[in-house]
């Protein structure tokens, strides 16, 4: 099995398929939310997230986006309520970006994109490990906010600043002490779906947890994003960008609503 898929013409999303068969499965993500589709459910639970500042533990350039790592060893940050039953512990969080300010978020709300869209990537604690649960249809819950432009974020500073660090393909650094709440929108209404990761290997495990409000960011810090490497040191210098999944067929998904 080749593990070389990526965002390019040879390499990208239409091409995962061939390695990665689930990529035409029943569950697959992103979507396309058409939010007078989704249909309300009062029975949705409101979101629980606890996250602890002392987990955040480094961030990592993957070569196709930048990750936060959380130890997760620990039930102190974890993801309650909502549309899951039990307890979910904070594994990472990524983001997904354009080359441009239109464009770079993966689901879109009535076919409208965002710039940038973040994911919090949580597994279910009933499974032994987060390698076991990414196998199960509920084994990982992902929450997904959206980032839209406007005044410049403060809270997204910290780790602006430590991109400078992690420019090339498989540098890492430490990235202790910080609060993944403070990434959060002042509301928790949300869209939830059953879906799958939306990078190889597009495992159909992911409760999807779509939150409607976005966050601001200003087009200098967009620009920050835009200055990491798909290479590795040493390799043709290529810019991180575009390194986003289209919105997949829903297949009779039924979208669900927490808000009226």
């Amino acid at each position: 099995m080749s593990h070389g898929w990526g965002y390019g013409a040879a390499n990208g999303p239409d091409k995962w398929a061939a390695d990665y068969p689930v990529a035409n499965g029943p569950r697959q993500s992103p979507i396309n939310i058409v939010s007078r589709d989704a249909q309300y459910d009062s029975s949705l639970k409101p979101l629980k997230l606890c996250y602890d500042p002392s987990n955040s533990n480094s961030i990592l350039n993957n070569g196709h986006s930048f990750q936060v790592d959380f130890l997760d060893d620990v039930d102190s940050s974890t993801l309650t309520g909502g549309p899951i039953s039990g307890t979910y512990r904070l594994k990472q969080f990524h983001f997904h970006w354009g080359a441009s300010d239109e464009r770079g978020s993966e689901h879109t709300v009535n076919g409208v994109k965002f710039p940038c869209e973040l994911h919090l990537v949580h597994w279910n604690t009933r499974y032994p490990s987060f390698g076991e649960a990414a196998s199960e249809p509920d084994g990982l819950a992902v929450v997904g906010v959206f980032l839209k432009i406007g005044a410049a974020n403060p809270r997204l500073q910290k780790v602006l600043d430590a991109l400078e660090d992690i420019k090339t393909k498989g540098t890492q650094r430490t990235f202790p002490d910080f609060d993944a709440k403070t990434l959060l929108p002042g509301s928790l209404n949300y869209w939830t779906y059953d879906g799958s990761l939306t990078t190889p290997p597009l495992l159909e495990s992911v409760t999807w947890i779509v939150l409607k409000e976005p966050i601001s960011v200003s087009p200098v810090q967009m620009a920050r994003f835009r200055s990491l490497l798909f290479n590795a040191a040493g390799e043709f210098p290529c810019c991180m960008m575009d390194n986003y999944r289209p919105p997949q067929p829903l297949k009779g998904r039924q979208v669900r609503a927490s808000f009226k």
